[in-house]
């Protein structure tokens, strides 16, 4: 299985239901992100839009020379942290985690492998990890504050 690298939407929507365990139980030990993304995620707790949370267990991938370079490519139209995890997971064959729809677009076009939020919830539901009602209930609070979903339950999809 390869190992996923994930943006700033993806883990701001754990943080607002302060569970980002959630990530680590869904996706395991092979799961990273950029120093780029924590950068996000701390200006955006400073701002007040993201809650703060414990990620010292998530890792923190540095992109090489080369995959700096595509991630420099990438930010003309990406944010630097989103830039920085599809540069990583173009290079590596890893799987990108973003609920960025532009973001997402340009992954599939680059051909590297796409989750997001629903597919960890998905997850966490198929290893009964979670039930359908609380996947359902920390999506309602994820979608109430800011998360464009594309189902209004898992139970559509």
């Amino acid at each position: 299985m390869p190992k996923t690298i994930l943006d700033t939407t993806l883990l701001r929507n754990f943080s607002h239901i302060q569970r980002p365990d959630l990530l680590q139980v869904a996706l395991g030990q092979d799961v990273s992100t950029t120093a780029a993304v924590i950068a996000e995620l701390k200006s955006g707790v400073t701002a007040g839009w993201v809650p703060r949370c414990d990620w010292s267990w998530l890792p923190v991938t540095t992109p090489t020379e080369d995959e700096q370079h595509l991630a420099e490519q990438y930010s003309l139209v990406l944010d630097p942290g989103e830039a920085a995890c599809l540069a990583i997971a173009s290079k590596r064959a890893w799987v990108f985690a973003s609920d960025d729809l532009a973001a997402r677009r340009l992954a599939q076009h680059e051909g590297v492998l796409v989750s997001g939020t629903l597919g960890v919830l998905l997850k966490l539901m198929a290893t009964c990890v979670l039930t359908l009602d609380e996947a359902n209930g920390f999506l309602a609070i994820m979608v109430s504050r800011g998360y464009r979903a594309s189902v209004k339950t898992l139970g559509d999809l």
